[in-house]
C-alpha cells in the first residue's frame, strides 16, 4: 500500500463521515424539532452535540491535513485555482459550523430547562433553532462544492 493509497483513503473516510454525520444531525435535529417534546430534543440534542465533538470536529482537523499531504503527493500548487476555491467554501463551512456546534449547545439547554420546568420550549429555542437551519445550508452547499471541486478539478 502506498503512502498516496493511504493519505487518499484517510481523506475519503473522513470525508464520508463529515458529510454523513451532518447529514445526520440536521436529519435527527429536524425530526426531534417537529417533535416539539421538549424530552425528545434535549435527548436528541445531547447526541447530536456528542457526535459532534466525536465524529465532526475530528474529520474537520484529519480533511485539511490529508488533504494538504495529498496536494504534496500530487505534485499540485498550494495556490491552484480549484485549491483556492476549495479553501473558500472550507472557510465557509467552518464559519457555518462553529455558531451550529455553539447553537447546538443552547438549544440542548433551552430543551432541559423546559423539561425540568414541566414547560413548552421558550420562544428562545425557536428563534435559535431557525438560525441553526439557515446556517445548515450554505455549509451544505459548500460541501457539495468542494465534492465538485474534487472530482471536476476545472480550469479557471
Amino acid at each position: 500500500m502506498t503512502a498516496y493509497f493511504l493519505v487518499k483513503l484517510v481523506h475519503i473516510l473522513s470525508g464520508a463521515v463529515l458529510f454523513g454525520t451532518g447529514a445526520g444531525i440536521a436529519f435527527f435535529m429536524l425530526r426531534a424539532h417537529a417533535s416539539r417534546d421538549p424530552a425528545t430534543v434535549a435527548a436528541v440534542a445531547r447526541i447530536v452535540v456528542l457526535a459532534d465533538y466525536v465524529f465532526t470536529a475530528t474529520a474537520v482537523v484529519v480533511q485539511p491535513i490529508s488533504g494538504l499531504m495529498l496536494i504534496s503527493l500530487q505534485g499540485y500548487s498550494l495556490m491552484e485555482p480549484w485549491l483556492m476555491v476549495a479553501y473558500g467554501l472550507y472557510a465557509l463551512t467552518g464559519l457555518c459550523w462553529l455558531p451550529v456546534v455553539v447553537i447546538q449547545i443552547r438549544l440542548k439547554r433551552l430543551a432541559e430547562q423546559a423539561v425540568a420546568d414541566g414547560s413548552e420550549l421558550p420562544p428562545a429555542y425557536s428563534r435559535l433553532y431557525r438560525l441553526w437551519f439557515a446556517l445548515g445550508w450554505p455549509a451544505f452547499a459548500a460541501v457539495l462544492g468542494i465534492y465538485w471541486l474534487m472530482i471536476a478539478k476545472p480550469d479557471f
